[in-house]
C-alpha cells in the first residue's frame, strides 16, 4: 500500500468520524441511532490505527532490509 492510498483511507475515515459525530444525540448518546453513530466512530478510529500500524511496520521492514 503506497503513501497516497494510506492518506486517502485516513482522510475518508476522518470524514466518516465527522459525519457520525453529527448524528450523535449528546443528550441520550446510548439510545437509537446515536449508538450506531458511536460504533461508526469507534470503527473509523480503529481503521486509522490499523493503517498507522501497517505504515510503521513497513518502515521497520524497510530499515531491516537496508542493513
Amino acid at each position: 500500500m503506497n503513501k497516497f492510498l494510506s492518506i486517502i483511507l485516513i482522510v475518508s475515515a476522518l470524514a466518516l468520524i465527522i459525519y457520525n459525530v453529527t448524528l450523535v444525540n449528546f443528550e441520550n448518546p446510548l439510545e437509537g441511532n446515536s449508538i450506531i453513530a458511536i460504533i461508526g466512530i469507534v470503527a473509523s478510529l480503529c481503521a486509522i490505527i490499523l493503517i498507522l500500524i501497517y505504515n510503521t511496520s513497513k518502515k521497520i521492514e524497510k530499515k531491516i532490509h537496508e542493513d
